[in-house]
């Protein structure tokens, strides 16, 4: 819980996750998660980083720096405890058929 229990966090696992393009930068996770600070997303990711679920990548080749956040082997296999706590809701909580079929990747859940 001491690290997947804060605010946001279990959010930006899932973008990090979501769709064709798995490398996200920051300014594209602030745009995608809305109403997150600057301040707790950065700390947020700092958090996952020293925790070994996701990574930064720099490229110090070109000005201004260019950095890249993705998930880890570990970050990927704790996807997949949200998707069973996602199987659990949907048997016991919640009443959405087309949840049923979409994959985490592609869903807001």
């Amino acid at each position: 819980m001491n690290i997947i229990g804060k605010r946001w966090t279990i959010h930006i696992l899932l973008e990090l996750y979501k769709g064709e393009k798995k490398e996200k930068r920051f300014n594209e996770l602030k745009r995608k998660l809305g109403d997150v600070t600057p301040k707790v997303l950065s700390e947020r990711l700092e958090e996952l980083e020293k925790d070994g679920l996701i990574e930064k990548r720099v490229d110090s080749s070109i000005l201004p720096l260019k950095s890249e956040y993705f998930l880890t082997e570990s970050g990927k296999d704790f996807i997949k405890i949200i998707q069973e706590i996602k199987k659990w809701g949907l048997k016991w909580k919640f009443q959405k058929k087309e949840c049923e079929k979409a994959l985490c990747m592609y869903c807001d859940i």
